[in-house]
């Protein structure tokens, strides 16, 4: 059943029909909001609180926008409010455990991998909002640019241009890891 359809039944109260845009919608969402805030408790939290705000506004939706492109700006608005909140920021810890048994699993090898996930994260960091936001949306999440224009409330154009200062900041910044 197409999400736009499951939006209007659950805006009708049904609440299985939630449950499946939950359960259609969770996966992404929560790797947006762990790349954006760090670690996965934080996303766990922001994706919770974007999908009980999303049952909320439910009537609220405009079923012109796909209920996917509504839910990525409820969760990167939820995100940069908690990111706001923080002092320090934290550090993305993405890097998975090494298989053992091959070359590229030895510690060395590890420990270059966590450095330089380390050095990412710095530099993810020291984008500004907009720039992190539309670069994690198109790199990570794979969105076409209308979408990201919608998320953000920009137009196509400054999606491009963020994008574009955004790559050009992450070069700079990781150069020494090519």
């Amino acid at each position: 059943m197409p999400d736009g359809l499951l939006a209007v039944r659950a805006a009708e109260g049904d609440e299985d029909s939630f449950a499946v845009l939950v359960q259609r919608h969770s996966r992404p969402l929560l790797a947006l909001a762990r790349c954006m805030l760090g670690n996965a408790q934080d996303a766990e939290d922001a994706v919770q609180d974007a999908f009980v705000s999303a049952w909320r506004r439910l009537p609220e939706y405009r079923h012109g926008a796909q209920f996917r492109t509504w839910m990525y700006r409820i969760t990167v608005n939820r995100c940069l409010t908690m990111r706001r909140r923080r002092l320090p920021p934290l550090p993305l810890d993405a890097v998975a455990e090494p298989a053992t048994g091959d070359e590229w699993s030895s510690p060395a090898r590890a420990a270059e991998q966590n450095a330089a996930t380390a050095a990412l994260a710095r530099a993810l960091g020291e984008l500004d909002a907009g720039q992190r936001v539309c670069w994690i949306l198109r790199e990570l999440q794979g969105l076409p640019y209308k979408e990201i224009a919608h998320v953000t409330q920009t137009s196509e154009q400054t999606v491009r241009g963020r994008l574009f200062r955004a790559r050009r900041s992450l070069k700079e910044a990781m150069a020494p890891w090519r």
